[in-house]
């Protein structure tokens, strides 16, 4: 049906080609190769990868060989035009699945070209980057999005359906952990993890789902980080962070949040990765853990090095459905199903005369569009300058958010000065 000239054409890019790409954007495509999408609203549409772009098209020839008759022709570009290239060939819409660092570049081009956008996490790595993404978007008419698989997880949806329908009554404080194992940092992140941190990479997903869930005016960052394992114990790269927000809300009552994340867990460890939230109420208390959601497994040989004990059959699980069919599903993946249905309504859901309705009804989804993203990014940007500053000898630093001083404000002690990382308000709430 996807490849079928009849139906309405979605085209897609990628750009990035590794573990997250292999983890959940390579399943997607594969199941709308053969699928398509469909919606009452815009009924079948087709959405083919067309083209992929990474530094050296290793990994997507490898993947051409591997895949077969699941995933249709599509082209490969490599090197330091790629993404140009990709942009070229006449795609609606485009991934980013690049390290963190490299995110905004690939962004903006995509923008540029009046290509809808979808982005993994974090975004980009400050609120000027983002500014600019964002005001590219509106001008050019298209969707920019970013990925927060972890709101869709059944958990969390649970948590803020409580919140919404205000059984949990007023977040009091929180404390978020995820752990990952050494293979992360010194395999599949090896070739771009100098000089990034743990917090940036995954924190994100938790600043995130405090931020949407609980809403509130972001007003402190506080942080410190060790090292030593992956880098040099004085060197720019992390081995895990800690990091602390203070939230305000409309009551004039705070909610302090500590973040810890690590990727130098022992490989032999049980679980793929260690999450744990907990979250205090006036009313009560929301428990959540990854690896302890009722499943358990040993298997001689295997366990707990290519096969874990504990396993998150939510994110992104490879089943045999009981009608004999393999398939590969999870919220890791919903997500990604559900920008492309997005993104088909705005293109295909009604006349044209009706498209900016139907790209601005998108655009207010706050779960994952670039401008609703300000206090997250705020956050990640406030982490990475109280790192820097520790890697550069001046630890404890605080960064304020809409400080007299400015919109996000780097205090380091013994400084009488502080330090504007960006001037203009981060909440709308804010100066």
């Amino acid at each position: 049906m996807s490849n079928s000239p009849h139906y309405p054409t979605l085209r897609a890019g990628m750009i990035g080609m590794g573990m997250i790409f292999d983890e959940t954007y390579r399943p997607f495509f594969e199941r709308v190769h053969a699928e398509g999408i469909f919606d009452r609203r815009f009924g079948e549409v087709s959405v083919p990868l067309i083209a992929v772009a990474s530094r050296t098209g290793v990994r997507a020839e490898k993947y051409r060989a591997q895949a077969g008759g699941k995933i249709g022709a599509f082209q490969s570009f490599s090197g330091e035009d790629s993404v140009a290239q990709l942009l070229n060939s006449g795609a609606h819409f485009a991934c980013v699945a690049t390290p963190d660092d490299r995110h905004f570049e690939a962004a903006r081009a995509v923008l540029q070209a009046g290509v809808h956008l979808l982005i993994e996490k974090p975004s980009v790595l400050s609120l000027a980057q983002l500014d600019e993404l964002v005001a590219l978007a509106r001008s050019k008419g298209v969707l920019a999005k970013v990925v927060y698989h972890k709101l869709l997880d059944p958990d969390h949806k649970k948590l803020r359906t409580l919140v919404v329908d205000g059984v949990l009554q007023h977040v009091n404080n929180g404390y978020c952990s995820l752990l990952e194992p050494k293979s992360i940092s010194g395999g599949q992140f090896a070739e771009w993890i100098t000089g990034r941190n743990p917090g940036t990479y995954v924190a994100v997903h938790y600043i995130k789902l405090i931020d949407f869930t609980f809403g509130g005016r972001l007003k402190t960052i506080t942080a410190t980080g060790q090292r030593g394992l992956v880098g040099d114990k004085a060197g720019p790269t992390w081995d895990s962070c800690q990091m602390r927000m203070i939230y305000e809300y409309d009551s004039g009552r705070e909610a302090a949040f500590d973040i810890h994340t690590s990727w130098v867990t022992p490989d032999n460890f049980p679980g793929y990765v260690e999450q744990e939230v907990q979250f205090r109420f006036d009313n009560g208390v929301w428990n959540g853990h990854s690896r302890k959601r009722g499943v358990e497994c040993t298997v001689e040989g295997r366990t707990p090095f290519t096969l874990k004990n504990t396993m998150n059959n939510h994110y992104n699980g490879s089943f045999m459905e009981p009608w004999g069919e393999r398939s590969q599903r999870g919220y890791g993946i919903e997500v990604l199903e559900r920008f492309a249905r997005e993104a088909a309504w705005v293109e295909f859901g009604g006349s044209e005369a009706d498209r900016p309705a139907r790209l601005a009804n998108i655009n207010a989804l706050a779960y994952n569009d670039l401008e609703a993203d300000r206090q997250t990014v705020a956050a990640v940007a406030g982490l990475e300058a109280i790192l820097d500053r520790q890697y550069h000898g001046q630890p404890d630093c605080v960064v304020r958010v809409d400080d007299p001083a400015g919109g996000l404000v780097l205090y380091s002690p013994g400084d009488a000065v502080p330090t504007v990382l960006y001037a203009p308000p981060v909440s709308p709430k804010g100066g």
